[in-house]
């Protein structure tokens, strides 16, 4: 019923909101940054993000093997950074 468009009305305007700061932030990014490394860093915390967010909204499991790859990526995400001029 008018409850569930209600509650959808609200994930898709917080969707647009996100994608929208997202966006701006990934074009101010790449004003310090090469494209290539921007994109990585970007699309490297937007997967980050949607593992953390499964874990402690969803309740994902978190085994060490799914938190030892968020680590990694993690890494990686700062390492790509910190080689970036």
């Amino acid at each position: 019923g008018s409850e569930m468009c209600i509650r959808d009305s609200w994930w898709f305007t917080g969707f647009i909101i996100s994608m929208s700061i997202s966006m701006f932030l990934l074009i101010k990014a790449t004003q310090a940054l090469p494209i290539g490394t921007a994109y990585a860093v970007w699309t490297g915390i937007g997967a980050v993000g949607t593992v953390l967010a499964g874990i402690l909204i969803f309740k994902e499991p978190s085994t060490i093997w799914r938190l030892f790859f968020i680590a990694t990526l993690i890494g990686s995400i700062i390492g790509l950074k910190a080689v970036s001029h």
